[in-house]
C-alpha cells in the first residue's frame, strides 16, 4: 500500500522527490502517513478534499479483504 500512495501522490506533486510515505501499524488498524512539500499539499489534498478522499478510496478498496482497516493521514 505505500508504494501505491508515493505511486499517486507523486504523479500530482511538482515536487516528487520530496513525497515521504510511512506506514504505522497499530494493535486495530494501520495508518499511512503522506507527508509532501508545503506548496504541493493543495494538489494531494484538491477542491473540497475530493483527491484526497480518492487516495483514500482508492487505497480502502485495495485493502477491502484484509483484517485491519487502513487509513490515510496527510500530514
Amino acid at each position: 500500500m505505500v508504494e501505491l500512495v508515493r505511486f499517486i501522490a507523486q504523479s500530482l506533486v511538482e515536487h516528487p522527490e520530496a513525497v515521504e510515505v510511512r506506514e504505522v501499524e497499530n494493535a486495530d488498524s494501520i495508518v499511512i502517513e503522506l507527508r509532501v512539500a508545503e506548496g504541493d499539499m493543495g494538489k494531494v489534498i484538491g477542491k473540497q478534499g475530493r483527491i484526497a478522499k480518492a487516495i483514500r478510496t482508492v487505497v480502502k478498496a485495495a485493502t477491502a479483504k484484509d483484517a485491519k482497516p487502513v487509513f490515510v493521514e496527510i500530514l
